[in-house]
């Protein structure tokens, strides 16, 4: 019986964490920079609307967020600034997108 408990209260912590993580398009604009291995810039840059990507993105359902001091990928040396955080019912994910 306790193992069935502690199973439950482990899936719900992981329920609740995932919606924290996922609750504000700013929080899920951390989340994927943290989990993209720049905790650094996740966790000091300031997020501010990127009113390009908004225009763009504006009959999807989406808005475009940029970072005032951006990650610098390892690879290429290029700066990951702008993203696109999609609603998918109350849940906001972001993903990068290449700015033009």
């Amino acid at each position: 019986m306790n193992k069935i408990k502690l199973i439950i209260f482990i899936s719900v912590i992981i329920v609740v964490l995932f919606y924290l993580l996922h609750s504000t398009p700013k929080m899920a604009l951390r989340t994927q920079v943290f989990f993209k291995g720049y905790p650094k810039a996740a966790l000091t840059s300031e997020i501010i609307d990127y009113e390009y990507q908004n225009i763009k993105f504006k009959e999807k359902g989406s808005r475009g967020y940029a970072f005032t001091n951006p990650p610098i990928e390892k690879a290429t040396q290029g700066h990951l600034d702008t993203y696109r955080v999609k609603r998918i019912g109350i849940l906001y994910f972001a993903d990068f997108i290449k700015d033009i």
